[in-house]
């Protein structure tokens, strides 16, 4: 009986898969649609991305999510280079270059105001050499949230998109700060601090230095420090002339060297008092709250 049973329930087996599978040449191989050939790859705009900032993407890595969860990257734009290169553009070159120009541009429209007055990093990606062997042309302006603007300083995991982020009253720009000194009796580092606390440093502006060679001897920053100076007497309304340096010291802080070589000249620039703390911005103080020291 039970060998009976097994006859029929594969009799009704080979039936039904008959039904399902309709009219068949026999070849099970040619009816398949054709998988459509590898393309090049392009990232999306006004993405995130959860993990660290880099120089190449791969597809593999590329891995977007919505601003609204914990990110350290946002992709501000995507633009695409021009063709005729054989592999994605050396730091330096031409191209690299000018796709910085553009990022700096657009980016600092995408967060209302310069960046560069934000406690922000921009960055320029572009894809890996298998992408570019395979169409993909684009490069990727990418914005993170750092601790301080200070070279090195930690990435922030952050919510919330950085589009219109340095608005006036905004967290992320700079302002008032505290230096911590080096082993010469300089500046080791700055350290963002509320005005309204005793500080001895604060935020003045952007200078933009000439096309030279990343500063490496005294007379390769002695331009820097004279673009500062010039940014401190704007922001505080004294006299630019040579006893600014008698009234207040300057902090200048340049981009890296890996910032540079793409073409980033913005030197940000910092007023220090070295002989003491103040409360209270020093914007528009003029010579009455910065007086010439006798030294």
């Amino acid at each position: 009986m039970g060998h009976r049973v097994g006859k029929v329930a594969i009799a009704v087996a080979v039936v039904l898969l008959a039904g399902c599978a309709g009219p068949t040449d026999g070849d099970l191989t040619d009816d398949w649609g054709a998988l459509p050939p590898a393309g090049p790859f392009t990232p999306e705009a006004g993405v995130c991305q959860v993990a660290d900032a880099t120089v190449q993407v791969t597809l593999a890595a590329y891995q977007p999510v919505e601003c609204a969860v914990p990110h350290r990257v946002e992709t501000v734009h995507v633009g695409t280079f021009s063709a005729g290169r054989s592999g994605p553009p050396a730091a330096g070159s031409v191209d690299l270059r000018g796709a910085f120009a553009d990022c700096d541009t657009r980016t600092s429209t995408y967060v209302g105001a310069g960046w560069r007055a934000g406690r922000l990093r921009l960055s320029v990606a572009v894809p890996s050499p298998s992408g570019w062997a395979s169409g993909s042309r684009w490069y990727r302006c990418d914005l993170t949230e750092v601790t301080t603007a200070e070279v090195g300083a930690e990435v922030v995991l952050r919510t919330g998109s950085l589009r219109g982020a340095l608005v006036d009253g905004s967290p992320l720009r700079l302002g008032c700060q505290q230096t911590s000194p080096d082993r010469g009796g300089g500046v080791g580092t700055l350290r963002p601090v509320d005005c309204r606390s005793r500080h001895d440093a604060e935020f003045v502006g952007v200078w933009r230095a000439p096309d030279q060679p990343y500063p490496t001897a005294d007379v390769d920053w002695a331009p820097l420090y004279a673009g500062c100076r010039s940014e401190i007497a704007r922001f505080a309304e004294v006299p630019d002339d040579p006893a600014l340096r008698l009234r207040v010291d300057v902090v200048v802080r340049p981009p890296g060297a890996d910032g540079w070589r793409v073409g980033d000249r913005g030197v940000r620039c910092y007023l220090w008092l070295s002989d003491r703390a103040v409360t209270g911005s020093l914007q528009g103080a003029g010579p009455a709250r910065l007086p010439v020291r006798i030294r």
